[in-house]
């Protein structure tokens, strides 16, 4: 018989972290159970999810490219956000088979920040850089944490449909990705906690870099980066040297993967682990 196991579902899959992730905690936890990476195509998803459900050492999967959105529709629940968001991450199978859909990457993203939000600043202003799931999904969480946000997209048509899924109104507030500096004034910033968040693929191996004049961005302005792949970004390394607070896409990684552990496994995952699981993943 089988041990308890979780999997991460994607096409391509080859370059997921997740299974490292789990099974790093799984060890330190000495629980026996497994945590494997499966390619699955989006015309097999249907039958790939009903094979699973009836499999009963199969505790879920986490979820990436390109099925958070389409296996929305074969779930049989989904927890809230996910529906707003038109998105989940997480499957989870319940005794009886039945299988709930969770986002946990909104959570995840908001994790490193914390610190920062948790100082109470009279101002959160946010640009988010994209207009897909990840973006969707960091406009929510910035949003409940009392950021305003302004999108930042080559579409506007996609940046307008992003903000009326979430119940943005302020049409005014969407902008087009900069490509020189504006020479905008942004006067005194102390009391404000400025955030810029890339939440596109661009940056990641094998996508174009993702090109922003820092210096048209407010003094202090905490640079965000969800791409992982490399961990230090284009983006990332030009903050780095203009010394701007950093938040690396690792950061958010092993947040929502916390998160599903413990959906996965029923056992929190052991956090106090983090440094060294950082440095296990940047090998």
């Amino acid at each position: 018989m089988g041990v308890p196991y979780a999997e991460v579902i994607g096409d391509p899959i080859a370059h997921s972290k997740s299974p490292s992730i789990h099974k790093f905690w799984l060890d330190k936890l000495g629980l026996p159970w497994d945590f494997r990476r499966t390619r699955v195509v989006p015309d097999e998803l249907a039958a790939f999810l009903e094979s699973r459900r009836r499999d009963p050492q199969w505790c879920g999967c986490s979820v990436t490219l390109p099925h958070k959105q389409s296996i929305l529709a074969l779930v049989d629940d989904s927890a809230n956000p996910g529906p707003l968001l038109g998105a989940v991450n997480c499957i989870v199978r319940d005794r009886e088979g039945r299988l709930t859909g969770h986002n946990t990457d909104w959570r995840g993203f908001l994790e490193p920040l914390q610190p920062w939000i948790d100082s109470a600043p009279l101002h959160k202003m946010a640009r988010v850089i994209g207009t897909g799931g990840a973006a969707v999904a960091v406009s929510y969480a910035l949003d409940r944490s009392g950021f305003t946000i302004v999108s930042v997209a080559r579409n506007f048509g996609k940046a307008l449909a992003l903000r009326r899924r979430l119940g943005l109104s302020d049409d005014d507030l969407i902008m087009a990705v900069p490509d020189r500096e504006t020479g905008e004034e942004w006067g005194d910033r102390r009391n404000v906690l400025d955030l810029l968040v890339n939440a596109t693929p661009l940056g990641m191996k094998g996508f174009p870099p993702l090109s922003i004049p820092l210096r048209s961005q407010p003094t202090g302005v905490i640079v965000y980066d969800l791409v992982y792949h490399p961990l230090e970004t284009g983006l990332l390394k030009a903050a780095r040297e203009a010394g701007l607070p950093t938040i690396d896409g690792l950061a958010m990684l092993i947040g929502q993967a916390a998160i599903a552990f413990e959906l996965f496994f029923a056992e929190a995952a052991p956090r106090e682990h983090d440094s060294e699981l950082r440095e296990m993943l940047m090998r």
